[in-house]
């Protein structure tokens, strides 16, 4: 007789009441106060974004400073990214957005200009681990061109789309009353506009001479002193560039016809030579065919040898289809240097800052619009430096991400060591050069690892320990794969028209170190990490046929939710071990009947050479049905300790034993309602005697037999035509759920169907039945529609038994609903504590076999059993809309909370937080959300971020102790933490980018050019820019807008010791800058009171003596 539970009465009545707070704990149950201490309160969390790693998205402008050895590099959206020694990055953001057009250093001082779009200029501090601005000036009139910075000057040179020439004193960030204005630097050399200021340098040798290049052709030599043009040089082209020779006699042009042109200063009638590095040449004397602009050129000098040119563009117009070219021009030498994708800007390293100097170009750094290249000068064949940034993120479009934080020590190292043989040979073997600033002083010690899988199959291991992020490892799944050689071979079976080896999902087991992939041609593969290297005979093959079909059977339809479509389970073939040469032995793929028992991909026939590193077990591939392509798979676990695999989709789940290669259980989600004996579930996993080589069904002779030794005792049954005519009515939640995400973040579009889709798994082990006292093997399976269904397993005893019995499954039926998909679950124990899923410690797989007995053992699990009436774990339950806590084994509902009305979760995760649990949230409203365990009390909620794009939802991803991130372009990572510990420290923990050097000596002027005038002539710009000569600027031309200044980096460290320090420290530098602007101007006032002063004394003894009528 059934036991009248009270329990469920008050289950049902908390039900009832307001879900919008935590229920009460049920009587008979763990209370909250009595069992569950929970530590975790609102102070522990603090949300703040930690570091930006990956390529800039979409570059657009670089500098970079030779003393200091920091590069900056500006994008189209505003941002800017500062970059130094391995691990040394810094990324900040202009408030506009607008495109940085040119970045300027001031060299060895510790700061940055940027010119924008929006034709505002900022000062950047650059001496914080944060850089902040300190001064903006926006100009109203007057569109930015170009800027330029003489090296130890304070005057910054603005050249303008009308041509005219503004100076600003980078100081104090104002306007000088200076202006250099198109007309007058032109006169009546032509009688058109001369067009936008595309260039502005003074001559190395004398300040006081400027030159500057306007877009039509037209290049002047400005006299500052006199306020005149000294010489004009005209060509017929446009100019893109100018360089001069360090000597400042001489200097180059580059134009739009593809033409270089060398100019003499005093001969300004005629270019001294005219070259097209890339033109034909006609024997007959003629001018050479035009070519492509060269956009940039560099002329950089040796003390011991020829000259360096260096440009971008300039090849031929006959060659369509090119890639951009960098081209290197050394004495009779020219090497024409192939980018992978087109150059946005280069800069060539030299080892002086000083312009009048020898240059000694060393390298050269060149800025694609997806990579950064640096070319050694110094090597014969200019090979490139190996580059130590993690900027390959994008190499191939990102599709999944999966954070862990936290892992076993070993795991590192491990990656790291069968990594290093992956690297490329033929780098140069000097240091990477751009090697400024200084390592935080990070206090989190614990490893930290991303896993990213990519468009291309292929899926990479990052070191992300201490705010750093370095590649690991990289693993090629689609090389277990045949690739079509050519358009005409394309297979007909794939179910995406472009990259059929894209990662859908992944389950990755650290301790065990096992790995399982999805991809979107419906197929699994399973990895086993060794360190020896093997070659694989025959890859091991499963093929699985998941049959959906629309029937009128109901399943429960408990609160109202929608009844879920029901699809039946498919049949389920044996498993194949195939070196098949053609796939289609056991389906048809005639172009007379449907497409049946065909999977997506062709596994390769041929023996497979596997590297050190994650190594092939078995692939697992879904086949069409009756001319119906497989359903994508959306989710996918693996456990170790079971050896077991298991993946679903919107027909069902199938669970694979990995150890036996056979397919234990393919059934549909209808049938998974319905609790089962567990021995009916044995009949639907047969596993047939393994053949050596060969495939285990040959059906050339075409005859039914054949096939049906192919499928399940069940497979006559349960394979039916899939009804179209059966459709189902959506009502109100359905439509919520329609954007939904599995845990292993693979979000479907939005207009999908909406029949049910497994959505998440969770091996663990509970209590399968209610009335159970033992906790056993199970396996919890969430749905799209809110279902949560116990499955429980069973498991021979042994090892031994364990390779030659049968695993038991059968399905308990739904043990709990929640409003939208099931995104993720997990267990605790009645203290709290989350219990893991166990898992086999590390062996490798190719290792003899006493050491494998050694290793391999079952990790002990020893859970406490339950007495009749006392629950003793707890089920954690997070859907898209609400969070659910219940107690086991009775599953009485403990707390709930409605975690949101309007939106939906997309990530939900269950995380290791201050030494307890705890649930993070991250909504399509942009909200970061966290629920203490078990009570679901609300922690933190924090509007940080609307979703703007999906591949935010694909990607967001939370893991333990405070730590989450995403891609936030096509080729970055953002890491934010929530964690108020990780906050208070954050300054101690980024890196350094200003570092105290020694600006290196001017170079020595000789003694007979110091006797005969022949050095660098120096200009006094202070007297000739400053407000008492030049007068003042129009205010209606400029607006100065003060910078936030050092408090900026400040906003992320909320509270704290460190904080306090920081904040003291900043507060001290700006007070000595004020101080040390305010002893400049006392200064000034005395000279100027001391020289009005000897003034009036003059006039005084000048007219002491005279009478008033001779005055």
């Amino acid at each position: 007789m059934k036991k009248f539970n009270i329990r469920k009465v008050l289950d049902g009545l908390t039900a009832a009441s307001s879900s919008s707070s935590s229920a009460a704990a049920q009587p008979g149950t763990p209370s909250q106060n009595d069992v569950v201490q929970e530590t975790l309160q609102s102070e522990h969390f603090q949300l703040c974004k930690t570091v930006r790693h990956g390529f800039p998205y979409q570059p657009s402008s670089m500098a970079f400073d030779p003393v200091q050895k920091i590069l900056a590099i500006g994008t189209q959206t505003g941002a800017l990214r500062l970059f130094g020694r391995a691990g040394v990055e810094c990324y900040c953001q202009h408030e506009s957005g607008a495109a940085v057009i040119q970045l300027q250093f001031l060299i060895n001082e510790g700061a940055l200009v940027s010119a924008l779009t929006d034709d505002s200029i900022h000062l950047w501090n650059l001496r914080q681990k944060i850089p902040a601005i300190l001064h903006s000036l926006k100009f109203n009139r007057e569109r930015i061109t170009y800027c330029h910075l003489p090296f130890q000057s304070k005057w910054l040179y603005i050249g303008t789309e009308r041509g005219n020439i503004h100076i600003v004193n980078v100081e104090s960030f104002t306007l000088s009353g200076y202006v250099i204005m198109w007309n007058k630097a032109i006169e009546l050399s032509t009688k058109t506009h001369p067009g936008p200021v595309v260039h502005i340098s003074d001559n190395p040798m004398d300040e006081g001479k400027l030159l500057i290049g306007f877009e039509c052709g037209i290049v002047v030599l400005w006299d500052l002193k006199s306020k005149k043009a000294d010489y004009r040089y005209t060509y017929d082209e446009a100019i893109h560039s100018v360089a001069w020779h360090h000597e400042g006699k001489q200097f180059v042009c580059s134009h739009s016809d593809g033409t270089l042109t060398t100019w003499n200063i005093r001969a300004p009638a005629k270019a001294a030579q005219i070259i097209t590095p890339h033109g034909k040449q006609p024997k007959d004397g003629k001018k050479p065919e035009p070519c492509k602009p060269i956009l940039k050129v560099e002329y950089k000098t040796t003390r011991a040898g020829d000259p360096f040119m260096v440009l971008s563009g300039g090849l031929s117009y006959d060659t369509v289809g090119r890639r951009a070219c960098l081209t290197v021009m050394h004495g009779k030498s020219t090497a024409v240097l192939e980018m992978d994708y087109p150059i946005v800007d280069f800069l060539t390293l030299c080892e002086t800052p000083y312009p009048n100097d020898f240059q000694e170009p060393y390298a050269v750094v060149v800025l694609l619009e997806k990579d950064l290249v640096v070319i050694d000068l110094g090597q014969i064949g200019y090979p490139i430096f190996e580059n130590p940034y993690p900027l390959s993120i994008h190499e191939s479009p990102v599709t999944c991400v999966e954070y862990f934080a936290d892992c076993p020590a070993e795991l590192i190292p491990a990656l790291y060591s069968v990594g290093s043989r992956q690297k490329r040979q033929g780098y140069s073997k000097k240091e990477w050069p751009v090697s400024g600033g200084n390592w935080g002083q990070g206090t989190q010690s614990y490893p930290e690892i991303i896993i990213t899988g990519h468009a291309d199959g292929s899926i990479k291991f990052w070191d992300a320990s201490a705010l750093m992020l370095q590649v690991l490892y990289k693993l090629k799944t689609a090389k277990v794969f045949e690739r079509a050689r050519g358009k005409e071979e394309k297979p007909s079976t794939d179910i995406v028209d472009e990259d059929p080896f894209a990662i859908q999902t992944l389950s990755w087991c650290p301790e065990s170190r096992m790995l399982c992939v999805a991809g979107v041609s419906a197929h699994v593969i399973i990895y086993r990490f060794s360190k020896q290297e093997i070659t694989t005979e025959v890859v091991q093959l499963l093929e699985v046929r998941m049959q959906c079909e629309f029937s009128d059977v109901d399943s429960p339809d408990p609160g109202g939710a929608q009844t879920p479509t029901l699809p039946a389970s498919g049949a389920s073939p044996s498993p194949q071990e195939t070196e098949l040469p053609t796939q289609q032995s056991t389906g048809s793929n005639s172009s007379d009947g449907p497409r049946d028992n065909i999977p997506c991909l062709q596994v390769r026939s041929s023996p497979l050479k596997q590297s050190p590193g994650y190594q092939v077990e078995l692939v697992i591939q879904l086949v069409w049905v009756s001319g119906e392509p497989p359903q994508q798979i959306t989710s996918l676990a693996v456990n170790s300790s079971y050896g077991l695999v298991v993946f679903g989709n919107s027909n069902g789940l199938a669970v694979v034993d990995y150890l036996q290669k056979t397919l234990l259980l393919n059934m549909g989600i209808s049938e998974l309602y319905s609790p089962s004996d567990p021995y009916q579930g044995q009949p639907r996993s047969p596993r047939k005697a393994r053949q050596p080589s060969g495939a285990l069904c040959d059906s050339n002779d075409g005859s039914n037999t054949s096939e049906d030794r192919c499928k399940s005792p069940t497979s006559a049954r349960m394979s039916r035509k899939i009804s179209s005519s059966c459709e189902q009515k959506p009502d109100q939640d359905a439509k919520e759920n329609s954007f939904t995400r599995s845990r292993s973040s693979s979000v479907t579009s939005i207009d999908r169907e909406s029949r049910e889709a497994i959505s998440s798994f969770n091996f663990c082990e509970s209590f399968s039945r209610k009335t159970d006292g033992q906790v056993s093997p199970c396996l919890l399976v969430g749905t799209t529609q809110g279902s949560v269904i116990m499955v429980a397993l069973s498991l021979p005893p042994g090892a031994d038994q364990r390779l030659q019995q049968q695993v038991g499954i059968a399905s308990c039926g739904t043990m709990v609903e929640l409003k939208g998909g099931i995104l993720t679950m997990a267990l605790l124990d009645f203290t709290g504590t989350l219990l893991p899923p166990t898992y086999e410690s590390w062996y490798d797989p190719n290792a003899s076999d006493e050491e494998k007995e050694k290793v391999r053992r079952r990790r002990p699990a020893s859970p406490p059993s339950s007495q009749e009436g006392q629950d003793t774990q707890f089920a954690v339950l997070c859907s898209e809309k609400q969070a659910k806590v219940l107690a086991m084994p009775s599953q009485t509902r403990l707390y709930k909370h409605n975690i949101t009305e309007t939106s939906f979760v997309l990530r939900a995760d269950i995380v290791q937080m201050a030494g307890t649990n705890c649930i993070t949230c991250f909504c399509a409203n942009g909200h970061i959300m966290t629920l203490s365990l078990p009570s679901l009390r609300p922690l933190l909620d924090f509007n940080y971020l609307p979703l703007t794009d999906m591949r935010i939802a694909r990607t967001f991803c939370f893991s333990n102790l405070g730590q989450a991130l995403y891609l936030t372009s096509p080729t970055e990572f953002q890491r934010i933490t929530y964690s108020q510990e990780t906050c208070d420290n954050l300054q101690e923990m980024l890196s350094e980018l200003f570092t105290p050097v020694e600006t290196p000596e001017a170079p020595n002027r000789g003694f007979f050019k110091g006797l005969f005038g022949g050095g660098a002539q120096s200009l006094d710009r202070e007297d000739l820019f400053g407000e008492t000569t030049a007068g003042k600027a129009s205010r209606s031309l400029a607006q100065h807008i003060p910078g936030p200044g050092g408090m900026e980096g400040m906003k992320g460290a909320a509270s704290g010791v460190v904080g306090d320090l920081a904040r003291a420290r900043i507060a001290l530098d700006e007070r000595g800058q004020k101080l040390g602007e305010l002893d400049e101007r006392t200064a000034a006032m005395m000279a100027s009171a001391e020289s009005f002063s000897k003034h009036a004394h003059n006039m005084m003894v000048k007219y002491k003596d005279k009478k008033w009528y001779q005055l």
